[in-house]
């Protein structure tokens, strides 16, 4: 369905990326991928519901995942320090941000609705305050405003899963690994859904394929996010939408309405089951809650 990986050029830095639909004559859409995650976890079937709803969709890998360009590994990552700001960063988001802009530029496109999930809901939201011009529509999904700094931000986060993720310990093995992928992806799913176990074990044993995961991408991520300074989401202007998953695991689903009460205008939709990922059965009333902002109009289920 996607054509070939391609690659966009941000200085040094390459990202790969991919095309979904006609990006000449459809509507384009960029997605943007959260924390560590390669862009293989945005589901195929969910970004072909997109292309038939009228988009052409892109996605791309960040840096420091996947096939774009990887800086050097860290031999005891330290996530939390990162956070707080005590590691110096590889890079920051307005490199990040640059990264995005650059694949659309690749692309061709001036513009472009932008969809985030979790990280990539703070980039997207960023790139619609810093980067209006470029940004037709905000899509922030699984996230938490921008603009809260790293205290409040705290606030947002469940505690728990953190618990459950230091647990998983990767042994040295190409299945070991793969197992530890999916497990990772288990702990943030949605636990009001059936878990995707099939697709998920697929996702993961491709993106452990294409890069195996260096756990010190979390730690240089995290650094570059403490490393700029934070937009003001009351300047933006797109039409904006936020979504949240009312039992995610990870981010409390407060961080999408009060994304949503910082931006003029912003709609907020909260699914009830939904964790920190796109279930497969709420597929459909999700492309048509983006349709309808994209559009200016009303979804048929409100």
């Amino acid at each position: 369905m996607a054509d070939d990986i391609r690659y966009a050029h941000n200085g040094a830095v390459s990202l790969a990326y991919e095309v979904f639909g006609d990006p000449v004559l459809a509507e384009p859409l960029l997605l943007v991928m959260g924390l560590d995650f390669q862009m293989v976890w945005w589901p195929e079937e969910f970004i072909a519901r997109l292309v038939d709803a009228g988009f052409a969709v892109v996605r791309f890998d960040n840096r420091d995942t996947g096939l774009s360009s990887h800086f050097d590994p860290v031999r005891r990552p330290s996530p939390w320090k990162a956070y707080f700001g005590r590691v110096p960063p590889a890079y920051t988001a307005r490199d990040m941000f640059d990264d995005a802009l650059a694949v659309m530029d690749a692309v061709g496109w001036s513009s472009a609705h932008v969809l985030g999930g979790s990280m990539g809901a703070g980039i997207a939201q960023a790139l619609a305050a810093e980067n209006p011009q470029r940004v037709r529509t905000l899509i922030s999904c699984m996230g938490l405003p921008a603009d809260a700094g790293p205290i409040r931000t705290l606030r947002y986060l469940r505690p728990g899963v953190f618990r459950t993720l230091a647990r998983i310990r990767p042994g040295s093995s190409d299945e070991e690994q793969i197992e530890a992928l999916l497990a990772i992806y288990r702990a943030i799913a949605s636990p009001g859904y059936p878990f995707p176990e099939q697709w998920a074990r697929e996702a993961a044993r491709v993106s452990h394929e294409r890069h195996p995961r260096d756990p010190s991408t979390t730690q240089r991520q995290l650094a570059a996010a403490r490393a700029h300074r934070r937009p003001r989401l009351a300047t933006i202007t797109a039409p904006t939408l936020a979504i949240s998953g009312q039992d995610d695991p990870l981010i409390r689903w407060r961080g999408g309405r009060d994304t949503a009460a910082r931006i003029p205008g912003a709609r907020f939709s909260l699914y009830p089951g939904m964790g920190h990922a796109f279930p497969r059965e709420l597929f459909e009333p999700i492309v048509e809650e983006i349709r309808s902002v994209t559009t200016g109009t009303r979804p048929i289920s409100a």
